[in-house]
Formats: C-alpha cells, sequence, structure tokens
C-alpha cells in the first residue's frame, strides 16, 4: 500500500521540495514518509538568499519568472500558503504583486557613452532574419549537439536581439542550438516584447524568501522529514528482470557514515548534477575562489550511476567544460539611498518596474538589476540591495585592468561606476558580495537526445530523476519550471497518479504571437 511506502529525495533544491509536495497533495502519501537529504546546510539549491543588513546580503542569481508559462509551477503553488498572507496562496500574492508593480524596462541597454541604445529594431540584417528562421524551423535531430554559431552568422551576435536575449536568459553563442530554438518557441510571446520585459515576473522578495521558505513551510506542516548536512555518496540497487532497482542509500551525515536501507516499494529520487555546484563567493577584499567539482560533490553520484548505462544519461557533456558554462554575480548591499536615485532618475524606473540594465559595450557584457525593496524580510527601510552578473568573468575590464573572476566586490563596485560614470563615493558604505558559478549554465551546453535521461529512466522501478538535466520534451532548462516540470513527471510515473500533468502552453502556435514575432523580426 502507498501509505505504507518511503520515498527518499536527494537533495533539498526546488525540484526535491516540489516532488515531495506533489506525492502528499496527489499521491496521498504522508509526509512522515517523506525523507529530504540535503548536502547543504539549508535547503533551496539555487534558489538561495542569504545575508544581513551588517555582513551584506547575498544571491547567487534569480530566475526568470512568467505567469504566461510555467503552468506546473503555478499549478503547485497554488496550494502552499502564503507567509506574509492569511489566506491566500503564493500564486495569488505573486499575481497582486506584479499587477502593483508591473514591468516595462525603460533602459535596457546602455552603450560606452552612458546613454540608451534604441531598441524599436532588433537589428537584424535580411540574412539574420532567414538565418534564425531556419534555425527556428529545424528539427531537433537535425540540430543535435550543433552550437548556436553553426546556424547563425557573426552579425547576428552584435544585434540588439542577440544581447537583450541572451543577457535574459543567459545564453553564450558557443552554447546548444537546441536549447536556443526551444527557448524562441516557448518564450516566443517575449521575443515580441524582450526590450521592455513586460512579461517577466517577480516574487514578493527574493526567490529563496517567496518560493522556498513558504514550500519547506508548508512540507514542515505535513510532517516532511529534512536532513541537512547529509550527503548521499552512493546508491546500492540489484537488477531484476531487466529493471534497475535502488535498495540502500550511503551517505555521510554530519560526517559520520550512514546507511537507509531502501525497502521493496519505497521511492527514491535523485537530483542529478548541479548547476550551482562548486560556486563560491568572495568579499569586498577577495575574489571568489575558483573551485571545480574536484571541490564539491554535486555531480559524482551521478557519474556513478551512468558508467554503463547509457539510459542514465552522460554527465561529462555538461560538466567537462568550465570555460563554456561559468559566469558571476554580485550582490550590493547599500546605506546610502543615493545610488538607487541616480539609478531612478537615469532609467526612468523605479525599483521593481524595470529589470536588467546591460551595458552592451562592457568587456565583462555586465547587467544590473534593481528589485523593488524591500528584498529581503528582515531588510531595514534604510538598506537597499541590487544584483547584477556578467557573462564574461574571463576578461579584462574596461575600468578595472583585470578579468571579473579575480577582483574583489571593490573592484566589481569600480567598474559599475566607470560604465554609469557614477562617482565612486557613491559606494562609499556599500558591500558587495562576487560569487563565481563554474557551472552555472552547464545545462546548455550542446548535447544529443540521450545525453539527459527521463525523468524515470527506462528500465527503473523506484529511482527517477529531478534536475535541469532530464529529458523533457518542448520545456526549457535554467528555469524553476523546468524543475517542477520534473519533479511533477518523475513523481505521477513512479507512483502511478492517474491525473494529467499541465501541458506546455503552445503558445508558438498562436496566430497573433506569431504574427508579433514576426513584425518585431522585421522592424
Amino acid at each position: 500500500m502507498r501509505s505504507k511506502a518511503n520515498a527518499y529525495l536527494v537533495g533539498g533544491g526546488i525540484g526535491s521540495l516540489a516532488a515531495a509536495a506533489f506525492m502528499i497533495r496527489d499521491g496521498k502519501l504522508p509526509g512522515a514518509n517523506i525523507a529530504i537529504l540535503e548536502a547543504g546546510s539549508k535547503l533551496g539549491g539555487s534558489l538561495d538568499g542569504t545575508g544581513s543588513p551588517s555582513k551584506g546580503y547575498s544571491m547567487r542569481g534569480g530566475r526568470m519568472l512568467t505567469t504566461d508559462n510555467y503552468e506546473c509551477t503555478w499549478d503547485l503553488y497554488k496550494s502552499i500558503p502564503s507567509l506574509n498572507q492569511t489566506g491566500k496562496s503564493v500564486y495569488d500574492e505573486t499575481v497582486e504583486f506584479n499587477e502593483k508593480y508591473q514591468a516595462h524596462s525603460m533602459a535596457r541597454l546602455v552603450d560606452k557613452r552612458r546613454a540608451k541604445v534604441p531598441v524599436s529594431s532588433m537589428g537584424f540584417s535580411m540574412q539574420d532574419r532567414i538565418e534564425l528562421l531556419k534555425l527556428s524551423q529545424a528539427d531537433e535531430k537535425i540540430l543535435a549537439a550543433t552550437c548556436i554559431t553553426d546556424w547563425l552568422s557573426p552579425g547576428f551576435f552584435d544585434t540588439e536581439f542577440w544581447l537583450m536575449w541572451s543577457t535574459t536568459f543567459a545564453f553564450q553563442p558557443w552554447h546548444s542550438a537546441v536549447e536556443f530554438r526551444r527557448y524562441l518557441h516557448r518564450f516566443m510571446l517575449e521575443f515580441s516584447r524582450i526590450e521592455t520585459l513586460a512579461g517577466v515576473k517577480r516574487t514578493v522578495y527574493n526567490q529563496y524568501d517567496s518560493l522556498v521558505m513558504p514550500l519547506q513551510s508548508w512540507l514542515k506542516s505535513q510532517d516532511v522529514r529534512f536532513y541537512p548536512d547529509c550527503q548521499v555518496i552512493d546508491l546500492d540497487h540489484k537488477t531484476v528482470d531487466d529493471e534497475f532497482i535502488v535498495t540502500g542509500m550511503r551517505s555521510l551525515r554530519q560526517g559520520k557514515r550512514e546507511f537507509i536501507a531502501v525497502k521493496d516499494g519505497d521511492f527514491v529520487f535523485l537530483q542529478n548534477g548541479s548547476m550551482t555546484d562548486a560556486s563560491s563567493v568572495g568579499s569586498m577584499t577577495a575574489p571568489p575562489e575558483q573551485l571545480s567539482k574536484a571541490d564539491s560533490g554535486g555531480w559524482a553520484l551521478w557519474e556513478k550511476l551512468a558508467q554503463g548505462r547509457p539510459q542514465f544519461g552522460n554527465p561529462k557533456v555538461f560538466n567537462s567544460c568550465i570555460a563554456q558554462s561559468c559566469w558571476a554575480s554580485f550582490t550590493v548591499t547599500l546605506k546610502n539611498p543615493e545610488f538607487f536615485e541616480q539609478m531612478q532618475q537615469f532609467t526612468a524606473n523605479e525599483p521593481g518596474t524595470g529589470g536588467l540594465v546591460t551595458f552592451k559595450d562592457s568587456n565583462w557584457l555586465m547587467s544590473v538589476v534593481l528589485a523593488h525593496q524591500p528584498h529581503f524580510p528582515n531588510q531595514p527601510a534604510d538598506v537597499q540591495v541590487f544584483w547584477g552578473y556578467a557573462l564574461y568573468p574571463d576578461r579584462v575590464g574596461n575600468f578595472v585592468a583585470r578579468p571579473m573572476a579575480d577582483c574583489s566586490g571593490a573592484e566589481i563596485l569600480l567598474e559599475l561606476c566607470g560604465h554609469l560614470r557614477f562617482d565612486l563615493e557613491i559606494f562609499t558604505t556599500a558591500n558587495c558580495i562576487p560569487c563565481r558559478m563554474p557551472y552555472i549554465t552547464s545545462m546548455f551546453m550542446p548535447r544529443h537526445y540521450n545525453d539527459r535521461p527521463l525523468p524515470v529512466p527506462r528500465g527503473s522501478r523506484n529511482l527517477g530523476f529531478i534536475s535541469q538535466y532530464v529529458e523533457i520534451a518542448e520545456d526549457v532548462v535554467f528555469t524553476v519550471e523546468y524543475s517542477v516540470r520534473a519533479a511533477q513527471t518523475a513523481v505521477y510515473q513512479l507512483l502511478k497518479i492517474d491525473s494529467p500533468i499541465p501541458p506546455v502552453t503552445p503558445h508558438d502556435q498562436s496566430l497573433r504571437a506569431q504574427f508579433e514575432a514576426l513584425i518585431k523580426a522585421l522592424k
């Protein structure tokens, strides 16, 4: 009976939290039967947010949200109570917040003259249009493991469209043509409004406090068991009638070896791979340490399982070239409102209504975004927080003579002031915490179809995969939605839940969306 089954979730990211919720809500599995084992000290995975006004706040990043897409995410959060408003769901409060603070960026691109770049035109040549159309209509089997540069000419990567699209979604020219094509289809609505980011939605606070904490709180109320500082290092398994069956889990919990027996009828869900594995943070005076997968264990278990089992995917495709998957971010804590005031005057956007401001001539391709304040629940009224990132941290800066990866927080602020033509004194009391993420876009690496396992691999009886590194038709990685959809798919399949999963909305089949995208491409 299902009520006697146990479920073990390896990894405490949003995918595992969502999977636990789906098992309780739709699978009627008692929460006390579910255990989440997380190698770190807190849950949330890549959706993190931490710090204080005195020591400074830090976020590795934030995933873009929309309400036109993200079908599985909002299906989940319609049933998760808000921590801020009694009687309302997380979905309800998010919709209300975005009705009040609507996005419409007025300064999406800024050039070296500190001038706003006109973005009414996407900057396409006729060759760009023809090649982009050809790529968007190509079959994924033909695109296979090719790069974006295999399909688009060099001039395309100088267009306003590429600068806005690539910095919104973090694409690099050498990334997967398949993933780029999927984004063009999945976010066709955003194609026609990419210069204003009008379709982007934001949470009330940072995504850790607005998405992770309410879900974690609800799971606790359902008696789900949490085991932080518990790294699963191996899975015992057997094969019966060509079925792969997990029989046990070996872990290091607070430095001590433990073994968990997985009984017949139990389930195991693994977050295979990690886009924030081996990430590191620096300070105002020191750059982040340059780590690799040898310094962390985020990939090790998947690599073990995949050896000799092609149905479990090919992790080396994604974690073998840090130079092609690394970028750096930074979070700035201010106790002086002058920077926010000058940015509002320059951009004509109040904090929370703009979006990424990208410095198009920046060697680092640096962008910053000012969220609605407060961005943390414990943030005092006289403190401001903003976030930024750069796609090319290996390049020497325009105003700082070293690569961003080697820069302290103070040097990053110096570079930012150079692009904005702000006096450095504006950051006298600022605390900038830089972060290096060697695998942050590893899910975009060129790949073949079978390099990613299915959420429930062929021949698996009780093991499911939940991550950015599983294969889900039509959907796009590097989104909260992908993790949640993977979780719902794996849970429904293994627990044999006979309910439909919300389908990917076919906006790319809408004649209106197609027409608006065509008009935008012709400008």
